[in-house]
């Protein structure tokens, strides 16, 4: 075979050993030492077999105890862990709400400010137009003028009137006075 690297060897202590704490030695050495004891042939031997017994025996329990506590302690940081990730989810469930907010929010204020654009380029076309007031003035001055217009065409259509009537009588008076002249030629 090939050599044995530190990372096989490790590899099978935790494959034998569990977690590492040593409880399957300990329960062999407690089984070994109990045969040992049940063997013993002096009183004083079996009296060390058994301190080694009971002092194996408390490791034993100690390392339960130990183990005991970790499980708890994993326990309540599982727990925990859950808490904060029921925290988180709501957290991230809060966040949401807030973004589709925001996006409430930023639709609206572009709305509003379409709403303020339109309005201002409103405002500066109105203001090239004048106000209404000086535009009733300048109808109202318009239409007296447009009055005057008509009366001083009325005027100017009677003297025409009355130029043409002139012009009439003055064309018969002279066609009767070209009657009058040929007559008094003739005779």
């Amino acid at each position: 075979m090939g050599a044995v690297t530190d990372d096989e060897v490790i590899r099978k202590r935790l494959l034998i050993d569990g977690d590492g704490a040593g409880d399957d030695r300990r329960i062999n050495l407690l089984v070994k030492s109990f045969i040992k004891w049940c063997n013993s042939g002096s009183q004083e031997e079996g009296y060390s077999q058994y301190q080694r017994m009971l002092s194996t025996l408390s490791q034993c329990e100690f390392s339960m105890g130990k183990t005991l506590l970790v499980y708890d302690m994993n326990l309540r940081e599982m727990e925990n862990y859950e808490k904060i990730y029921k925290e988180i989810e709501c957290s991230i469930a809060g966040a949401h709400e807030k973004i589709a907010e925001c996006k409430k929010q930023i639709l609206q204020a572009k709305r509003i400010r379409k709403n303020r654009q339109e309005y201002d380029a409103l405002a500066k076309v109105i203001q090239h137009h004048p106000d209404r007031h000086e535009t009733l003035k300048e109808l109202e001055a318009l239409g007296k003028e447009l009055e005057h217009l008509s009366h001083i065409k009325e005027s100017v259509e009677d003297k025409l009137e009355l130029r043409r009537k002139q012009f009439h009588v003055l064309l018969s008076t002279i066609h009767e006075l070209q009657q009058t002249l040929e007559n008094y030629s003739r005779s």
